[in-house]
């Protein structure tokens, strides 16, 4: 990518030619997951319902950077637009299972189906959708974690993240760990990699090296450009209210 190129310019052949992962859920796990995922040239799909627990609560007040809190269902809105900008394609569906296929997996759900080479699941302490795969999990009462070590699991190929990994309950955390586990994807796969990382220009090239895989050397009129693209859309989303309420637990809803 050229240093005075916006990051969302590459052109959708380009962001199709890496891998294909599904990602199960679009909580801040699955957001986070994808995000990574599509930024260093997966083929990024996002398989969501809508029913991330943080739809659920009334104010985030521990993630860092707002320093008086967000609203959660802001964050996710920025989180998923984010993720369709670093090049995910996002599917409203319910996921049902995941099965393997001739070459990889297909992640069946209740509209059709989605072979991938690689999955990652990012949803609640439900191992439910991976039972046809005989992954080891864990119980802890009503909560079925997925054994795994960086986001692996003992299936090749199948990645959890967030919740059903075992990770707390804390947005941060599980937004972190979704980009951890991603990381973990991308390094078990042929993609080149260094790390994710936009520097000013001359950062790697005035010291005789070449910009590693993944990183990106913008110059200084590119870089004020892009953070004045960031304050308009910041501005935009933080202009009023967010117009949902909080959803409730599904034992107060009603039948």
């Amino acid at each position: 990518m050229s240093s005075d190129s916006a990051s969302d310019s590459t052109t959708e052949e380009e962001q199709n030619d890496g891998p294909k992962a599904v990602i199960v859920g679009a909580g801040p796990a699955g957001l986070s997951a994808a995000v990574f995922a599509a930024r260093a040239g997966f083929d990024t799909v996002v398989v969501e319902d809508g029913s991330s627990i943080l739809r659920r609560n009334a104010h985030l007040e521990n993630f860092l950077g707002f320093p008086a809190g967000v609203n959660s269902r802001l964050l996710l809105d920025m989180g998923r637009e984010q993720a369709e900008r670093s090049g995910a394609e996002f599917v409203d569906a319910d996921v049902e299972a995941v099965e393997r296929a001739d070459e990889g997996f297909l992640v069946r759900t209740d509209d059709g189906g989605h072979e991938t080479d690689y999955v990652v699941v990012a949803s609640w302490a439900d191992a439910s959708v991976v039972e046809a795969l005989d992954v080891e999990t864990t119980q802890q009462g009503s909560k079925t974690y997925v054994e795994t070590e960086d986001g692996r699991t003992s299936i090749e190929g199948l990645y959890v993240a967030g919740r059903i990994a075992g990770q707390p309950h804390q947005t941060i955390v599980n937004a972190g760990h979704g980009a951890k586990v991603a990381l973990s994807m991308i390094h078990d796969s042929d993609v080149p990699f260094y790390h994710d990382w936009v520097a000013p220009e001359g950062y790697f090239t005035d010291r005789g090296r070449d910009v590693p895989p993944g990183c990106e050397e913008i110059t200084a009129k590119e870089r004020k450009r892009r953070e004045r693209e960031s304050l308009e859309l910041m501005r935009g989303y933080f202009e009023e209210a967010h117009p949902d309420e909080p959803t409730k637990h599904p034992s107060q809803r009603e039948v």
